[in-house]
């Protein structure tokens, strides 16, 4: 065991550096877990190294044939603005019959509403982006009944 001025710099700078690299790799996994959680039970995250976003359909579970709208939030350091939600098919290449309004509802809240999945299947929901004319596409697939 190194003693000495020397050594205790660099266990308190390893120390320091293992504390740091502890920090950010839980940080991402803490992110995504506070931002479900503020939507409540049942809620579902999307993660990026960027950003998560959580989302929620209302009624849940997801109907099949039937509207359903969904709460989403987004969660980042950044200010990125959910611009476009989307779903469909990937392996029947379709996607929904309906496009989804989207509305804002509080700082980093989303609405969308007037989706339908009219088949049962996987189904993708397509999560659009965007912080300073940079656009990201986050996806989650699901299974429907």
């Amino acid at each position: 065991m190194k003693t000495g001025l020397f050594g205790r710099l660099n266990r308190r700078v390893g120390g320091w550096l293992l504390a740091v690299g502890l920090g950010l790799g839980l940080g991402g996994q803490a992110l995504a877990s506070d931002c479900a959680a503020a939507l409540g039970a049942g809620a579902r995250t999307v993660t990026t190294p960027e950003l998560s976003v959580a989302w929620l359909p209302e009624p849940s579970p997801i109907p099949r044939d039937r509207h359903f709208a969904i709460r989403l939030r987004v969660c980042s350091p950044q200010a990125w603005v959910l611009t476009k939600v989307d779903a469909d098919m990937p392996a029947h290449r379709h996607g929904m019959n309906y496009r989804a309004a989207l509305q804002p509802a509080g700082p980093g809240l989303w609405r969308a509403e007037g989706l339908m999945f009219h088949m049962s299947g996987r189904w993708r929901l397509l999560l659009d982006v965007q912080l300073e004319g940079r656009r990201l596409r986050l996806t989650d697939e699901l299974d429907l009944k």
